[in-house]
């Protein structure tokens, strides 16, 4: 099983400043949003708030809205546009899931709720940190 950094998410009141920022400050480079097909929200399930993307041409920055509701109303307990998260991509989510399951770490699978070609798994570190992992489905 590969495991390897693949972005970072902050959460904003203001995503189109905060992008600004990363950009036009920091010298990051714009992603499309259009690289990112994401799952459209329905009714009260997924999340439906403004995201951007940043590179420094080896990782990712996603700057998302905030939204303290999107655990409780996709049934989940882990809310990863609370605080941000960090977050890994793996080869074989199977294998890193039987991982968490026998050292007994809780986590929250959201699917493909957010992203029509990520499966994405959440989870906190001892801190209370939120960490992803996901696999690419398409």
């Amino acid at each position: 099983m590969k495991l390897e950094f693949h972005h970072i998410n902050f959460v904003s009141r203001d995503v189109d400043e905060m992008h600004d920022f990363y950009t036009n400050v920091l010298g990051l480079d714009d992603i499309p949003q259009d690289n990112f097909p994401r799952t459209e929200a329905e009714g009260e399930k997924g999340f439906d708030g403004k995201i951007r993307f940043a590179t420094d041409n080896t990782m990712q920055m996603h700057l998302a809205e905030r939204d303290l509701t999107v655990a409780f109303r996709n049934g989940h307990t882990i809310n990863p546009v609370d605080q941000g998260h960090i977050a890994f991509r793996t080869d074989d989510l199977a294998a890193f899931l039987k991982i968490l399951d026998e050292k007994g770490i809780p986590y929250s699978d959201y699917g493909n709720a957010f992203s029509k070609e990520w499966h994405q798994v959440f989870f906190q570190d001892p801190e209370g940190n939120v960490i992803e992992v996901h696999q690419q489905v398409a």
